[in-house]
This record gives structure tokens, sequence and C-alpha cells, in this order.
């Protein structure tokens, strides 16, 4: 059987723990912090979460081998 290939974009958004869940990074931490209200950034001050458990699946098959 043929090597399947690991999406790369996701790759670089999303891991697998040792569990199996996928850990996610939190959207809107990054720049323009100065323009953000102090809720705004600690609403988003943890910085990695988990994905959602509907989109749990399609990841997990754009990580064959759990990158």
């Amino acid at each position: 059987m043929a090597k399947l290939k690991t999406n790369k974009a996701a790759k670089k958004r999303y891991s697998i723990t040792a569990t199996g869940k996928v850990k996610r990074t939190k959207s809107n931490r990054r720049h323009l912090l100065a323009n953000k209200t102090k809720r705004q950034k600690k609403s988003g001050k943890i910085q990695n979460g988990y994905a959602d458990k509907t989109c749990v699946n399609t990841i997990k098959k754009l990580l064959p081998y759990g990158n």
C-alpha cells in the first residue's frame, strides 16, 4: 500500500495528543494586541484549546500519522 500524504496546512495548525485528542492554537493572539480590549485579550488568554468534536475525524484524516 502506498504512503499517505500529510496535509501540510493541517500539520501547522493541529497536533494530536497521546490520548488522541486534537489540539489547536486559538486565534487573535498573534499581533495588533494594542488595539484589542482587555476583555478580548483575556478571553483568548489560554493559547491552546481542543478542536471541536465535529471536526476531529476530518482533521485525523488530514494527519494520517498523527504529526
